[in-house]
């Protein structure tokens, strides 16, 4: 099981396939459509017409041209996918933070699922998953050999229907069956709390069609208790991203009317635009302005953002823009390095594709691709230093992803940094016959980098880290 981490990114299963992604919804537009390549597509046809008259049984022509379509978009990048009527209902449902699933973020290590963490609340962490759990099968399917996109849509279903994982647990190294009953799981993705009088927290764990709303609700609700307030962390670890519009709206709460917050470019004129701190570029379909119920105080209140690595996409483009106007101090770790946004284009009623259309740039016009945002302060895990930080997947490490200049080298000293810490973390165990402690959770009292948060804006000593240090992207990309 001490194998490298063949497939990235952490993902919660029945809500977004590939949730490292900025969205924006846009209608397919027909008129796009370059010259096509006639002798290629005579290939394709002919190809067609082999399998559909000389395959050893009889094949679904329907299933032949959706298996095409997603292969040619899976040659793209990590964050292209094409929906079919089964994912792109997903795909919606997944964007309002409810799902019916099992509950938990996953990613994938020699070809097995593993669990990096079970949502809170749901069938999964009542059934008693944890953290490092490997699935090796789905009822009667062995995990080996299935895509990531397999492996979750065997694990969706109906609720109250039920599914049997088999899991290993390296930790006890013995495999045991598991049976949970799916049911609709309620991403919250914002949550506050006051820290001590005059301090508050809030998390932003995805950008979901509510986050804004519920941003400002919970907002409210701390000015009511801390009218006052002196200083405030506004939390973007393991944040995955989501809606390119909640990203806007986040910024532009701290940020002077009007500013740039993110500007993107690519090869279409849609794809070219420049997103300001005003309603404009943050109402997708008009109504009221949920930001006006803040209080004016907030514009100025000293301000911290959290990241680590599994910091991505739209909670990249909010920390580059506070960063960038000087408007709050970045702490923890650099994070993911997912540059790019995806428009979602409906193919028909039930089907679409959600496709690479352009790279986004901070307001200084930095592209973070395959980078990510360097904290102006850099905070380990804990405070004995870091104990998952090197294991963490970042974007330069996805298959095929875009590179600055095209160029798609591997980052060798990363991967050997990482090979480097799974076995120390694996000495330890066989060492000590026990699992490594996990983190504490975020915003409680034992959490290390949010105290090293309210350090700094009380303006007490923080503790640096002595050991982490700026990745370097593997090509700078000058804006064009």
């Amino acid at each position: 099981m001490g194998g490298k981490l063949k497939v990235a990114g952490l993902l919660t299963l029945g809500a977004v396939a590939g949730a490292l992604t900025t969205i924006q919804l846009q209608a397919f537009a027909k008129n796009s459509l370059a010259p096509l390549p006639l002798e290629e597509l005579q290939q394709l046809a002919a190809v067609f017409g082999m399998v559909k008259s000389d395959y050893v049984e009889p094949v679904d022509e329907k299933k032949l041209i959706s298996d095409a379509i997603g292969g040619m978009v899976a040659g793209l990048d990590p964050h292209s996918q094409y929906f079919d009527k089964k994912s792109f209902k997903e795909f919606r449902e997944g964007t309002t933070g409810r799902f019916v699933g099992v509950g938990i973020e996953i990613g994938m290590e020699d070809g097995l699922v593993k669990v990096v963490s079970p949502i809170e609340g749901s069938p999964a962490y009542r059934a008693g998953l944890k953290s490092g759990d490997m699935i090796t099968k789905i009822d009667d399917t062995a995990v080996k050999g299935l895509t990531m996109d397999q492996a979750v849509k065997r694990m969706r279903g109906e609720p109250n229907t039920k599914v049997q994982l088999t899991i290993f647990r390296k930790a006890e190294n013995r495999s045991f069956p598991i049976t949970i009953v799916r049911e609709e799981i309620r991403v919250q993705s914002v949550r506050s709390k006051v820290l001590e009088p005059g301090y508050a927290w809030v998390r932003v764990s995805q950008f979901q069609d509510r986050t804004v709303e519920d941003f400002t609700r919970k907002l409210e609700e701390i000015y009511k208790t801390e009218p006052n307030l002196k200083g405030l962390v506004l939390d973007l670890r393991n944040d995955p991203g989501g809606l390119l519009e909640g990203a806007v709206a986040i910024s532009a709460a701290f940020l002077p009317k009007d500013v740039t917050v993110v500007s993107t470019n690519g090869q279409v004129p849609d794809s070219k635009s420049t997103l300001k701190a005003s309603p404009e570029s943050y109402l997708r379909r008009g109504g009221m302005d949920p930001l006006k119920k803040l209080p004016a105080a907030l514009k100025n209140v000293p301000l911290v953002v959290l990241v680590n690595e599994g910091s991505a996409s739209a909670s990249e483009i909010v920390a580059g823009a506070l960063q960038d106007h000087k408007r709050a101090t970045v702490m923890g770790a650099q994070t993911f390095g997912k540059g790019s946004v995806q428009t979602v284009r409906p193919l028909s009623s039930e089907t679409a594709l959600k496709i690479t259309t352009a790279r986004y740039y901070t307001p200084a016009g930095r592209s973070i691709q395959a980078k990510g945002i360097v904290p102006d302060i850099w905070l380990d895990e804990t405070s004995e230093g870091n104990v998952f930080a090197a294991l963490r997947m970042r974007e330069a490490d996805l298959e095929k992803h875009l590179a600055n200049g095209g160029d798609e080298k591997k980052d060798e000293a990363r991967e050997k940094a990482r090979e480097e810490a799974r076995k120390k973390l694996e000495d330890q165990v066989a060492k000590t016959k026990e699992p490594p402690k996990p983190l504490p959770e975020f915003g409680s009292a034992e959490d290390f980098p949010l105290q090293q948060a309210l350090n700094q804006l009380k303006g007490k000593p923080v503790a640096v880290s002595k050991t982490m240090s700026e990745r370097k992207a593997e090509v700078d990309l000058d804006k064009k």
